[in-house]
């Protein structure tokens, strides 16, 4: 009786990560970059990515906006 109930509570707990892995793949979207945000900050790919159509390795500037929650960096006051 104790192997059953343990089976059925194994065959439940991998059925509901089944569905949420299920739905997480269906429900994600890849990470990209926008016209829209192109337009709203003035900036082009390559103003971010080493490869000036986007994507891969991040330049220094890419950097920052990654680490400060993908918003563009403080820009220092001129004197």
């Amino acid at each position: 009786m104790q192997l059953t109930r343990a089976f059925a509570v194994a065959t439940c707990a991998a059925a509901a990560i089944i569905v949420a892995a299920a739905g997480a793949l269906m429900f994600s979207q890849r990470a990209a970059a926008t016209v829209q945000f192109a337009k709203d900050t003035g900036k082009s790919c390559g103003d971010c990515h080493t490869n000036p159509k986007g994507g891969g390795a991040l330049t220094p500037l890419g950097t920052q906006f990654k680490a400060n929650g993908n918003k563009m960096p403080a820009v220092p006051a001129s004197p």
